[in-house]
């Protein structure tokens, strides 16, 4: 094992306030069991899961309910033991009108009642590992929710040589990452080995920001407890977007993934401790994935903490488990501040790439129009794809949609960086992804 103090970064970049104080150090609790789940058939990128269960049918915790539907889709499971009372188009954080299993609860929680021994994953081969990772529904729990046994099933022409562990948790507020650091950093250890082992990779680097030393602390007593040579801890500087998947390996390898390439172009596949810590348990206990953990945030919360909340569970609920609100919330957002997205009610379901749920109240929500670009040059400045922002926004406004075609929209990575330094208040990251719809669009007819 080496542990290394890298501070190196990427270009651009920004330090907004972290407003980690209110969750940090937390340890996890577990939320009660909801009444009534709704759980989305898309709680993925990719095609929705296609419902295997009818209306009136008994399930069982851990029961898969909805079957992959395609290569690029994911499993999804029962997170409670009960009755499906409904099947029905309600909103979610991916749709307003998105397919979702009603379950009422009942009976008896037999899988998480069950002894845990785990299998001997070092028997498995690679194949064995990818079935169990499919499986158990496993998607990427940093925020993207992409298909885990997809990513770790690179072809062929794609050789990787390092899996890289995100744990740079750099979105304001969220502690969760950090406090499963701190909490499990042996189950975390032993996931990446199964990880490596699922890539067939000889070396990992586990990226954490330096806002986070007990974290780095708990990983570190591991790694020299267990003498795994191949694996490297780095402490990075803490910068956002410094978890961004681009940008962390730019920090961590000084590898440049180019312009619409994918990290298994420069032979790296980057996995969120999260998702970590999910693969073992998926590999180890056969569990299906119905259930994370989250931070429960914000100036407005009365018990902010980090979480263990089954999917399928209205932030409604949460509100009322948590003990409540200091005030009206003006704004709610799933995920993050930076990246996250603002909800429209309260009755969405917490999903698989749920991060965080933050509460914010009317003295914290800026309302303020935003104003003519002044051509300050500090989103450019702050960009970390590189990007022309404010040209960018300025031609979106003017509906020049022909001219985008130059700017190489589609490697925007959604950080908002350039929304937040922007004196003029203008929503840049609105414009941008407006943009990549328009130009969608007009490929789309041209085809």
């Amino acid at each position: 094992m080496f542990f290394s103090r890298f501070i190196a970064g990427f270009k651009g970049g920004i330090h907004p306030p972290e407003n980690k104080f209110y969750s940090e150090g937390k340890k996890f609790s577990y939320l009660p069991i909801p009444h009534v789940c709704y759980v989305p058939l898309q709680q993925h990128i990719g095609k929705p899961a296609r419902p295997i269960v009818e209306v009136g049918q008994a399930v069982e915790e851990g029961q898969l309910i909805g079957e992959a539907d395609g290569f690029i889709s994911a499993n999804v499971h029962s997170p409670v033991p009960g009755k499906v009372i409904d099947i029905v188009h309600h909103p979610t954080v991916f749709s307003p009108k998105s397919l979702c299993i009603v379950i009422e609860t009942e009976g008896a929680f037999t899988s998480s009642q069950q002894s845990r021994v785990p299998s001997s994953w070092e028997s498995f081969s690679r194949d064995e590992l990818i079935a169990s990772i499919k499986e158990a529904g496993i998607v990427g729990l940093g925020g993207a929710a992409f298909p885990t046994h997809v990513k770790l099933s690179p072809p062929a022409t794609k050789p990787i040589d390092t899996l890289i562990v995100n744990g740079a948790e750099c979105e304001p507020y969220l502690t969760v990452d950090d406090m499963l650091m701190q909490t499990f950093p042996h189950e975390i250890i032993e996931g990446i080995r199964i990880a490596m082992k699922t890539l067939g990779v000889e070396r990992a680097i586990i990226g954490v920001e330096d806002n986070k030393p007990d974290a780095i602390r708990a990983l570190r007593k591991v790694l020299l407890e267990t003498n795994a040579p191949t694996i490297t801890l780095v402490s990075l500087k803490t910068k956002y977007p410094q978890g961004a998947e681009k940008q962390l390996i730019k920090a961590l390898l000084r590898r440049e993934v180019p312009s619409g390439g994918l990290p298994m172009d420069v032979g790296v596949v980057v996995q969120n401790v999260g998702t970590i810590y999910a693969i073992r348990e998926a590999v180890l206990y056969k569990k299906p994935l119905y259930e994370r953990f989250i931070t429960i945030s914000g100036p407005i919360v009365k018990n902010p903490g980090n979480y263990k909340v089954r999917f399928g569970t209205k932030i409604s609920d949460i509100i009322d488990e948590i003990g409540g609100l200091l005030d009206e919330p003006v704004k709610v957002i799933m995920g993050g501040p930076m990246c996250g997205i603002a909800l429209d009610t309260l009755e969405i379901p917490v999903v698989k790439g749920t991060s965080g749920v933050l509460f914010f109240g009317k003295n914290k929500i800026e309302s303020e129009n935003f104003l003519t670009c002044i051509r300050c040059g500090r989103c450019v400045a702050a960009c970390p794809a590189g990007l022309l922002p404010c040209d960018i926004s300025i031609l979106v406004e003017k509906n020049l949609t022909d001219a985008l075609a130059m700017y190489h929209l589609f490697d925007c990575i959604m950080c908002g960086s350039c929304s937040f330094v922007c004196p003029s208040k203008r929503p840049i990251s609105h414009f941008i992804k407006l943009g990549q719809q328009r130009l969608k669009s007009a490929s789309t007819r041209m085809t």
